[in-house]
């Protein structure tokens, strides 16, 4: 949901291989009404309806707590967060990647992807270190960054 209007979604429909710009052109919408309208609802009904925001906690923790609270058998909810998490940490990762990569290239040509790799394997190895309010704010200044230009 966050892509929306972003501007990177297509450096990656325009590397697809398809006979039809117009059902790229939707394969490519459906991806913003899934995260948008099916896993954030869902997510934001069950943090509320269980009263998991009135915790104090943040982040997944909250999202656990919810699962929790909200799923007939006990600690599964924190389970399914948890695997949910790490699949949407491990695609997100490849995509920035990719658009991360394809942006250097654009901007400073071939030689520049290894720089770029270095330093986004050294970001991934030291993120987890780093408090989550943090990267937030830096998400949020990178990702400005990049939409100024697009």
């Amino acid at each position: 949901s966050n892509e929306s209007g972003l501007g990177s979604a297509p450096i990656a429909a325009a590397a697809a291989q398809t006979d039809s710009c117009v059902e790229q052109g939707l394969v490519s919408m459906t991806g913003t009404f899934i995260d948008t309208m099916v896993i954030c609802t869902m997510t934001g009904l069950a943090i509320l309806i269980t009263g998991a925001n009135t915790s104090g906690l943040e982040g997944a923790a909250v999202t656990s707590l919810a699962f929790d609270r909200g799923l007939i058998i006990p600690f599964i909810g924190e389970y399914i967060v948890n695997i949910g998490l790490i699949f949407f940490a491990f695609t997100t990762i490849i995509g920035w990647n990719y658009y991360g990569e394809r942006c250097m290239y654009y901007l400073a040509g071939i030689r520049s992807i290894k720089i770029y790799k270095i330093i986004f394997i050294i970001l991934i190895a030291i993120g987890p270190f780093m408090s989550l309010k943090f990267i937030f704010i830096l998400a949020d200044i990178v990702n400005g960054c990049m939409a100024i230009p697009n």
